[in-house]
C-alpha cells in the first residue's frame, strides 16, 4: 500500500488526506499546530481511518523522529512516505521541504494532486494579483448559468482534492468544467496543472515575504499561463501589457477601450472590449454593460476576461448577459452591508495589498471615511496614499500596520487620521465622522494581511459585518 505525508491540516489538506485515503493510500496527515480546531479535525480524520500527528515540526515527522507524545504515538512507527502533499499555506522553500526533496522524496501541492485526479476535465485557471476572485466567480456563474456542472474551487470555494474525492466517489456526477483561482501559492507547488483557458487578471509586487522577490513571483504565475491551452490577459494592466504580447502572442486582450495609453488593440474586431456601452468579443456584441451591478473600472475589466472565457466555451451571448445581470458580487470586495443614516458601509476586507485598496477607493464616490491596517505588507503604498488625499475625509487606523501608515499618511501630509486599534472602536466612530462631515461612506478597506488579528480576511471581514448590523440594532 502506498503512503502520504499529507503536511498541513487546513481545508485543503484535510481535503487531500480524504482524497487519497479514498484511493487505496495510507494517509498520515501533520500540522505543527495543536489548537482545539485541529484536534476537531484530528477526530474528524480519525472516523475516516486517517493518522494524524499534531504539535510537531515537518522536519521532525518527516525524519521519522520519537519526537511525539502519546497523543501521536499513532504516527510513531508510520513507515516513510511515497509522497508529501503540501497545504498551500507552508512555504515551497520550507526548510523540511528542501531536504526532503535531496532526499528524493516526492512532494506536491494539493492543486497538483488534484490536477493529477481531474485533468481530463477541461480547467479554467485563473491567477493575478488582484481581481482572481470576482473574475473566478463571475466565469463560475456564467458557465453554472450555462447548464454546466461548473464549481469554483482552489482558492476560492473548496479545495480541489473535495472537488476530486466527489468525482471519484461519484462518477456519473462528475464537473463538465472546474474553474479553479489558483495563488501563486498553488501554482508554485502545482509544476504540471495545465488549464484549457489560463486567465492572468493583474500584476502588482505583493507576497513578496514568501516569494522574495518580484521576478520570483511572477514567474510562478507565468508558469501557469504558460501551461494553458488559451490565454486570456489584461490589456490595461501595465505589467502584462509590456511583457505579454512577447511572451504570449495568441493571447486573447481584454481592455475597456480599444486604445488604453500606448497599448493599442489591433482593431475593435479583436480580444474583448467595451464599445459604445456593449461588451464586444472578437468584433461581435455579446451583451450591455448596463447589466453589470458592479462598481468600479476594475470591475468591468474582470467582466471582460468572465466573458471572453465563456464565448472561448461557446456560452451564447444571452446566457452571459443573464448570469452577470443576476451576479452579486463577492462577499469582503466591495460589499455593500448596509446604508446606515444615509450612508453606505462597505466591506472591502479581501483588499489585503496597496494596489487593491487604491482600487476599492477609486470605486466608491468621495468623501469617504475609510478604515485601514492590519498585518502590514511590502509593496509601493505611492498611488494609495495619492488616492486617500482625493477621496478620504478621514482615515482610522487598526491593527500592527497602524503606526507605520501613520508615518507614511505624515510624510504625505495627511493629517486627518487617527488610531484606534481595533474595528470594534473603529466602525462606530467611523459611521460617527461621515455623519459629522456628511460623508457618502464608511469603506473598509485594510491594505493588509488579517493575521495579527484574525485568522483570515474572512474572518475579519465578517466582523466588520457584524459590527455593522449592530449599529443599525442600535437605532
Amino acid at each position: 500500500m502506498p503512503s502520504a505525508y499529507i503536511l498541513g491540516l487546513g481545508k485543503s489538506g484535510t481535503a487531500a488526506a480524504k482524497l487519497l485515503k479514498a484511493k487505496g493510500w495510507q494517509v498520515l496527515a501533520v500540522d505543527e499546530g495543536n489548537s482545539s480546531s485541529l484536534r476537531s479535525r484530528q477526530e474528524e480524520l480519525a472516523q475516516d481511518g486517517i493518522a494524524t500527528s499534531l504539535g510537531q515540526t515537518f522536519q521532525a515527522v518527516l525524519n521519522n523522529r520519537n519526537e511525539r507524545d502519546a497523543r501521536n504515538d499513532q504516527a510513531a512507527s508510520f513507515e516513510p512516505p511515497d509522497l508529501v502533499v503540501v497545504s498551500p499555506g507552508i512555504p515551497w522553500d520550507n526548510p523540511a521541504l528542501v531536504v526532503a526533496r535531496e532526499q528524493g522524496l516526492a512532494i506536491i501541492g494539493e492543486v497538483e494532486l488534484a490536477w493529477q485526479s481531474l485533468q481530463q476535465i477541461p480547467w479554467v485557471g485563473i491567477t493575478g494579483t488582484n481581481g482572481k476572485t470576482t473574475t473566478t466567480a463571475l466565469v463560475a456563474a456564467i458557465f453554472q448559468a450555462a447548464g454546466y456542472h461548473a464549481p469554483a474551487c482552489g482558492n476560492i470555494g473548496i479545495p480541489a482534492c473535495e472537488i476530486a474525492l466527489q468525482a471519484l466517489q461519484q462518477p456519473d456526477q462528475a464537473p463538465d468544467w472546474i474553474i479553479a483561482e489558483l495563488s501563486s501559492y498553488q501554482i508554485e507547488s502545482a509544476c504540471s496543472i495545465s488549464p484549457k483557458i489560463g486567465i492572468w487578471t493583474t500584476f502588482t509586487p505583493d507576497h513578496l515575504k514568501r516569494h522574495h522577490t518580484i521576478e520570483s513571483y511572477s514567474s510562478i504565475k507565468a508558469s501557469l499561463i504558460h501551461r494553458s491551452q488559451q490565454i486570456i490577459l489584461n490589456r490595461e494592466d501595465p505589467y502584462l501589457a509590456e511583457r505579454g504580447a512577447a511572451l504570449w502572442p495568441n493571447a486573447i486582450w481584454c481592455a475597456t477601450h480599444a486604445t488604453h495609453g500606448s497599448n493599442e488593440l489591433e482593431s475593435d474586431h479583436s480580444g474583448a472590449i467595451i464599445k459604445d456601452n456593449l461588451v464586444m468579443f472578437n468584433g461581435e456584441p455579446v451583451m450591455s454593460l448596463a447589466k453589470l451591478r458592479l462598481i468600479g473600472d476594475h470591475n468591468r475589466q474582470n467582466l471582460l476576461m468572465a466573458v471572453a472565457a465563456a464565448r472561448l466555451a461557446g456560452i451564447a451571448p444571452e446566457v452571459i448577459e443573464k448570469a452577470v445581470a443576476e451576479f452579486p458580487g463577492v462577499s469582503h470586495r466591495l460589499e455593500h452591508i448596509i446604508d446606515h443614516r444615509g450612508i453606505s458601509l462597505i466591506n472591502d476586507s479581501k483588499a489585503t495589498n496597496y494596489d487593491a485598496a487604491e482600487v476599492a477607493l477609486d470605486a466608491v464616490d468621495a468623501p469617504v471615511v475609510l478604515i485601514a491596517g492590519g498585518d502590514p505588507k511590502n509593496g509601493d503604498a505611492t498611488a494609495w496614499l495619492r488616492k486617500i488625499k482625493q477621496k478620504a475625509i478621514a482615515v482610522l487606523l487598526i491593527g500592527v500596520a497602524a503606526p507605520k501608515f501613520a508615518q507614511l499618511l505624515d510624510e504625505n501630509g495627511y493629517s486627518g487620521y487617527e488610531i484606534v486599534n481595533h474595528l470594534d472602536v473603529a466602525v462606530p466612530k467611523a459611521v460617527a465622522l461621515a455623519i459629522a462631515h456628511r460623508a457618502k461612506a464608511v469603506l473598509f478597506s485594510p491594505a493588509c494581511a488579517s493575521f495579527d488579528q484574525y485568522a483570515n480576511f474572512e474572518q475579519r471581514g465578517d466582523h466588520f459585518r457584524q459590527l455593522c448590523h449592530e449599529l443599525d440594532l442600535e437605532i
